[in-house]
This record gives C-alpha cells, sequence and structure tokens, in this order.
C-alpha cells in the first residue's frame, strides 16, 4: 500500500491550494508511538475506571470550549460547512460526555446466575485489552475519533490514532485537546502513519486491535491484515442507504427532511440516504419538490466538496448514469478547477446497468426510485451489496415499522432518516462492515470480557 498524496498536506478545497504539509512519520517515529502506548497502558489500566472517566469528562469539556476552532480547521481542510462544523464538535463533546457518565455502569461486573449442578459464582469482567489503533476518515474529522477514542479511553486501553492524509490540523488540534485534558503521555498519540506503516503497527504483538472508518478496499486490506496478525477488527464501510416513503400526508415537508439528510454535509455520509425509493402515489410530487430544492441552491456560495478528485467522482457516476438514459432534474454541475465545487442534484430513471445504481455516490445528488407495492420496495432496498442503515416513512407507524424489520441493514429508522446519538449504536451488515461504534454495544468491542468463576 503506498500514500494517496505525498505528506499529509492541507489543500483548501474552495480555492485547490496547498496551504500546509506535514512529513509522514519516521518508521523510529512509529515504533516510539506503539513503545509509548504500550508503557502508558500499564498505569491507565491500573487507574479506576472512575479516574479515567473523570479525565474524559474533561476531553468533552475542551470539545466544547473548542469547537469554534475545529470547525474552522473542518472547514479549512475538508470544506464543511462552519455551522456543520461546530455541531459536529458539540456531537463529538456529547460522545466523551456519555462515556465518562455511563462508563462506570457499562464497565460493571456481571453476575451470571449458575444452575444447582454448575454452583459457584460466576462473573463477567470487562477489563481492558491494551493499545488499539484506530484509522480514521476525512468527512467528520472529530467525530470519527470521538466514538472510537472515547469507550476504549474509558475502559483503560490506549489509544494509536492515524487519521486521513488531508485532515491533519485537526488530527493535532484533537491530540493537543487529549494532552489539555490530562490523558497520559503515550495513552493518546496521533501518528502521520504511511500506509506500509498501518501494517507494522498492526502487526506489533503490543497493539490489540484495529477499528477501521473508511472505504470497502480499505477495510477489506485491513481485515486481511488483521485476520493474518490475529487481532481484532471493527470496520464501519460504505454505505447505500434506502429511505421507503410508503406514503404522506405532507410531501413538501417530508421531501425537505430527505433533501436536508441528503446533502448534509455535502451527501459524505456513510449513512446519507443515497436511494429515495418512493411509492407511486406520491413519487412525481416528491421529485418536484426535491427539484425545487436543488434549483434554489446557490452555487457560487454553496460549500465545496472535500477534494477535487471527490467532486470529479460524484460527477463522473451521474454523467455515466445519464448517458446511459438516467433523468437529471436540477444540479449536478461540476465548478471549475482546482477548486472542488458541485451544485447539489436530483437524479431519476437509474437502471441496474448504470455505475449509480451499484455504487455508493458519496456526493450531494438525491437519487429517486420509483416502486408500486411494499415488497417492490423492499425488494429494491435490499439490492445492493451494503447494508448500514435505512429508513422507512409513513402515516402509519405499524406499516412502516413492519417494513423497516424487512431491511438488510445494521440500523433501522421509522419515520426520521436516522436515529443518531451518542448512546444509539451505530454499524452495518454485509460490504457495509461489521461491529459497532457508540452506545453500550461500542464499549464491548475491544474489551476482555472475562470471566471469574469461584467454586462453592
Amino acid at each position: 500500500m503506498s500514500p494517496t498524496q505525498p505528506s499529509y498536506q492541507v489543500t483548501d478545497p474552495a480555492t485547490g491550494e496547498v496551504l500546509k504539509t506535514f512529513p509522514f512519520a519516521t518508521d523510529a517515529e512509529i515504533e516510539s508511538a506503539i513503545a509509548g502506548a504500550h508503557t502508558a497502558f500499564t498505569a491507565w489500566r491500573n487507574r479506576s475506571l472512575e479516574e479515567r472517566a473523570a479525565v474524559v469528562k474533561r476531553v468533552a469539556e475542551l470539545f466544547g470550549e473548542r469547537a469554534q476552532e475545529l470547525a474552522k480547521l473542518s472547514q479549512q481542510e475538508m470544506g464543511k460547512a462552519y455551522d456543520e462544523g461546530k455541531e459536529e464538535s458539540e456531537f463529538s463533546q456529547a460522545i466523551f460526555d456519555y462515556y465518562a457518565t455511563q462508563g462506570p455502569r457499562l464497565g460493571a461486573d456481571q453476575t451470571i446466575p449458575t444452575s444447582s449442578d454448575t454452583g459457584g459464582t460466576a462473573v463477567v469482567e470487562r477489563r481492558p485489552v491494551g493499545p488499539v489503533l484506530g484509522i480514521m476518515p476525512w468527512n467528520f474529522p472529530t467525530y470519527q475519533i470521538a466514538r472510537f477514542a472515547a469507550p476504549n479511553l474509558v475502559l483503560g486501553n490506549t489509544v494509536i490514532l492515524k487519521h486521513a492524509e488531508s485532515v491533519p490540523q485537526v488530527a493535532l488540534a484533537v491530540e493537543q485537546i487529549m494532552k489539555d485534558a490530562g490523558v497520559p503521555e503515550g495513552a493518546y498519540v496521533n501518528v502521520f502513519a504511511t500506509h506500509d506503516q498501518i501494517e507494522t503497527i498492526i502487526a506489533d504483538q503490543r497493539v490489540q486491535g484495529v477499528s477501521l472508518t473508511g472505504s470497502e478496499r480499505a477495510g477489506a486490506v485491513v481485515a486481511q491484515l488483521a485476520g493474518k496478525y490475529l487481532k481484532k477488527c471493527v470496520l464501519e464501510l460504505g454505505g447505500s442507504d434506502p429511505m421507503v416513503v410508503l406514503d404522506t400526508d405532507d410531501v413538501a415537508k417530508l421531501a425537505a427532511t430527505a433533501w436536508d439528510f441528503r446533502v448534509y454535509n455535502n451527501g459524505q455520509v456513510c449513512n446519507s440516504n443515497k436511494r429515495m425509493i418512493v411509492m407511486d402515489s406520491v413519487y412525481d410530487e416528491f421529485v418536484a419538490q426535491l427539484t425545487e430544492k436543488a434549483q434554489a441552491i446557490d452555487a457560487s456560495a454553496h460549500a465545496p466538496m472535500s477534494s477535487r478528485r471527490a467532486a470529479e467522482s460524484i460527477d463522473e457516476q451521474v454523467q455515466e448514469a445519464v448517458g446511459r438514459g438516467a433523468t437529471l432534474h436540477a444540479g449536478g454541475v461540476l465548478g471549475e478547477g482546482p477548486a472542488a465545487h458541485y451544485s447539489p442534484g436530483v437524479l431519476t430513471g437509474v437502471t441496474p446497468q448504470m455505475r449509480a445504481y451499484s455504487e455508493e455516490l458519496f456526493g450531494p445528488v438525491a437519487v429517486v426510485y420509483k416502486v408500486s407495492s411494499e415488497d417492490e420496495a423492499v425488494e429494491l432496498a435490499n439490492a445492493t451489496r451494503f447494508g448500514l442503515g435505512g429508513s422507512v416513512f409513513s402515516v402509519d407507524t405499524e406499516r412502516a415499522k413492519r417494513i423497516a424489520r424487512r431491511l438488510d441493514v445494521g440500523m433501522t429508522n421509522v419515520n426520521t432518516p436516522a436515529g443518531e446519538a451518542a448512546e444509539l449504536p451505530f454499524g452495518g451488515t454485509k460490504s457495509s462492515g461489521f461491529g459497532r461504534e457508540l452506545g453500550p454495544l461500542g464499549f464491548d468491542e475491544f474489551c476482555n470480557k472475562r470471566l471469574t468463576y469461584i467454586a462453592d
């Protein structure tokens, strides 16, 4: 595996200008990071869970205090709208606060009732395992760190964090928050690692697991390495989430909800509603409402995508679909380079012969399909190799729940595009990966659930 660019660098997607560069870590620096995380683990694991939670509580407070700074860095590095960046930092604060508050409960011993034949006392103890590696993406540069680092730090693991090459300033700012909050030296360390050095870290016997959020390709490589070196891994990969609209008494309102969720973070969201599957009774008005939303956007004022390459990729998918007969109702215009502007669009008439049917569209394009029955809606919703999330809308909640139960996904949502909160587990099935982050399930991923049995 080779690096995707010659260094970690800040490229302003609004202009295409390279503003700063950061060198890759040396092999000696990688060894120092692993050794430091291993040494810190010995002391960190021996502090009480309540002590660790208190430190993580301070991390949460600093995320809140520095939300504006982090938002500005995200805006500069990957084009995120300032308000969305600030909201992301506040969500990150909520995640650290959740684990700081709930950690003592989540980490408590669990007594297992024994039979009269077995006798004795059986207890499951949740114990840390050691240093763990997190490989994080650029699209939510603070939130992705929070949902990996928060539960592991509270549990007593130490964290080695390898961020995306395009967001080095955010990576360093989060590392500084950890230091300022009192996380011990080595218990959280940022590394500007190359792809080859990632294998070095995973292979090291001192490292006990790896979590990656990213593409299918990256997930396959990391899963292969984790298997080779017998390490636990968690993968959160791509998604092509269906949003099934069965009926509504307010098409305009529901279309606005769908549009806002689809263009949030410029559509660069794993669990975005990338396929809107709409019953024929409301389809025409639904598409018209989305088209009106797209036409109302001032492309010159709209935030850029994360990079020129990201904008070109979504444009290629859309243009290929249009070339094969799909209809682009509005938007979908690639701005002049080297900036990364792309106007949000509405696409219909997508068929299985088109890339847009089977590939993840990681950009602000609402793809809408027409169906005429519940069975057809479910069949289309499940006709994907992805299985992250999905949503179902109906004025009849029981009807929506019945259809939601038939979706092959890790997260189903009824009458909302996505249920998102620090306490709600996040993760998928099929090619969307495996394992869970956030909530109580996220606490257990890199945890030794050790049985202690005491005979009578």
